[in-house]
């Protein structure tokens, strides 16, 4: 060791003293070291050719990410590098440099479809789905804090600036090393592409996948027609939004048969089909369901429960909430917007429409602006701030399900002063993901401001660790469906009047990690009345008594919800076309 720290003193002292001559002396390196140099030229060989070789048979499905996918002869190379063979050498470089950032590009998308997939059930959309990485930011900040959101968007920015560099540096070397020997690699190119065509015309396969691959350029026309698609959709949807059914219907016309009611319509977050019917969390549940059903009956209610198929999955409750609501098919951001700027009438509007009914929403997961409620039509809205809760937040959920029902019935369900009945919407956000920590019921003479939450949130686990835990997202899941159906089934059995007729269902089901990768798109839904002319209305429906639908009781789109629901009570179609 002496030794060579008396060599590397020597060498130091060696060193030339100007700018330009260090320069010059590093460069040379390779000369005085020729057997590291040896291993750093290999070594930045083998990591550009897997990191092009990775990225051009990289799948978009964490489900794929299997040795075999890594095996196989991807065309485009063969084709980048015959055109590479072609270029004099500054297009050349260029060429190979636009073609590493174009691979880091395609990668990050790859990473974004295999998320999106996994917590939406669909790919990532090239030209709607920007805005939604700022609702994941926010998503984080609020499951693990700010500082771990930020850092993460840092990092992650960072992460994918490094791998444009890194990979744009890979293609210029393998290209650089091509022109080494123009021959050899001319020689290589011709026999890789003889072998890709045999491949191709044979069937030839490896482990069960083909060993000709073009999963580059068929990702590349995906995203085309992704595109072209969605351009093609939001014209066709403007359209279709322009067309209601109930739309010139006049007032008196409109739902008459639920005249002097109030009607509840509730949306739980993610309360999904798996929720009843996967064997991992269905007793729970399903116990739930079926000590509510006892107890709601006990105070004289009846209840009929059916399936609808939801727009969306895993998350985007909102797109959930607007197709049962407008009676449109909404599973994107621009139809969205679209239906939230046009004049298509909503169900909770037609009760405003009508002039008989006070409208008023419950939204404590609004934490902004929420421009959503003229196309809601509700008189008032509550939102998280407005509700007087001085408990802590329950990670995503600003408020447990059972303080902000509480809220509803001091605020307005329980004043007498009203001349009007009443109809509301209501969004509970207890079995929002990450589902940790979760409220537990109290005494609802206990609630006051909410503070007796306290030592609930503290107690409860912790976000990070049920994200991490596939096992224990699904128990923990189960455990908020039981906790929102109980503070829901609760508050009616205690408010509930014989005029109250409460519908609810789920927006969405719970993200793959929960409800698997096969689940359907099916969320429960039930109408809950003390009237028996209500439920009568739905008789024809065909659905299941009581709050669990049956296996087999009816699936309908969520989209057909509206009309269904308008037409059982009593409204007159009267078609607009704008």
């Amino acid at each position: 060791m002496e030794e060579d720290a008396g060599a590397r003193a020597a060498e130091s002292e060696r060193a030339p003293r100007g700018l330009h001559a260090r320069i010059r002396y590093w460069r040379d390196w390779r000369s005085r070291r020729p057997r590291a140099a040896r291993v750093v030229w290999w070594t930045t060989t083998v990591l550009s050719l897997a990191l092009v070789l990775g990225a051009l048979l990289l799948p978009n499905r964490l489900v794929a990410l299997q040795l075999n996918r890594f095996t196989r002869l991807p065309g485009e190379a063969i084709m980048g590098a015959a055109v590479l063979l072609a270029l004099p050498r500054r297009p050349r470089v260029i060429f190979a440099a636009v073609c590493g950032v174009l691979l880091g590009a395609l990668t990050v998308l790859n990473m974004l479809d295999m998320g999106f997939v996994d917590y939406l059930g669909r790919d990532f959309n090239l030209v709607l789905d920007w805005g939604l990485l700022d609702d994941a930011q926010s998503y984080v900040a609020d499951s693990m804090g700010r500082a771990t959101a930020v850092g993460a968007a840092i990092g992650l920015v960072l992460l994918i600036a490094l791998l444009f560099v890194t990979m744009a540096l890979a293609t210029v070397r393998i290209s650089n090393l091509m022109m080494r020997d123009t021959r050899l690699a001319t020689r290589a190119t011709l026999i890789a592409a003889t072998v890709w065509v045999t491949c191709s015309v044979l069937g030839i396969q490896n482990a069960g996948v083909p060993v000709s691959s073009y999963r580059t350029a068929n990702a590349l026309a995906n995203e085309a027609r992704a595109v072209r698609d969605t351009l093609r959709d939001e014209a066709a949807f403007g359209k279709e939004a322009r067309y209601d059914t109930f739309g010139a219907t006049p007032a008196d016309q409109l739902v008459p048969d639920l005249r002097g009611k109030d009607v509840i319509f509730t949306f739980i977050e993610s309360y999904g089909r798996s929720a009843i019917e996967d064997p991992g969390m269905a007793p729970g549940v399903n116990e739930t369901l079926d000590t509510s059903t006892a107890a709601l009956t006990k105070a004289g209610f009846s209840a009929k429960s059916g399936w609808l198929t939801s727009a969306t999955y895993g998350g985007s409750s909102w797109l959930g909430h607007s197709t049962t609501l407008s009676g449109l098919w909404v599973d994107n951001q621009q139809r969205y917007r679209t239906v939230m700027a046009s004049d298509h009438l909503s169900l909770t509007k037609v009760f405003q429409k009508t002039g008989a009914w006070d409208t008023v929403g419950i939204m404590p997961g609004v934490q902004k602006g929420w421009p959503e409620q003229k196309f809601y039509g509700l008189d008032k809205v509550y939102n998280a701030f407005q509700m007087g809760y001085q408990g802590p937040k329950f990670s995503w959920s600003t408020m447990p399900d059972q303080y902000a029902l509480e809220a509803f019935q001091r605020l307005e369900h329980g004043r007498t002063d009203r001349d009007k009945p009443l109809m509301s919407e209501i969004i509970l956000t207890s079995s929002h993901q990450p589902w940790a920590p979760i409220p537990k019921m109290v005494g609802w003479d206990e609630l006051g401001d909410g503070s007796v939450f306290e030592g609930i949130q503290a107690d409860g686990e912790k976000a990070s660790d049920v994200i991490a835990d596939s096992g224990k997202s699904k128990k923990e899941y189960g455990k908020s469906v039981q906790y929102s159906v109980t503070a829901l089934t609760q508050w009616l059995e205690r408010y509930g009047t014989d005029d109250t007729v409460l519908v609810f269902l789920g927006d969405h089901q719970p993200i793959s990690r929960v409800s698997g990768n096969n689940a359907s798109r099916d969320v429960p839904v039930s109408i809950v009345a003390k009237d028996p002319k209500v439920l009568d209305k739905i008789a024809a429906w065909n659905w299941t008594d009581g709050l669990k639908p049956a296996h087999d009781a009816p699936v309908w789109k969520m989209s057909s919800f509206r009309d269904r629901f308008l037409t059982a009570y009593g409204s007159t179609p009267h078609p607009s076309k704008n």
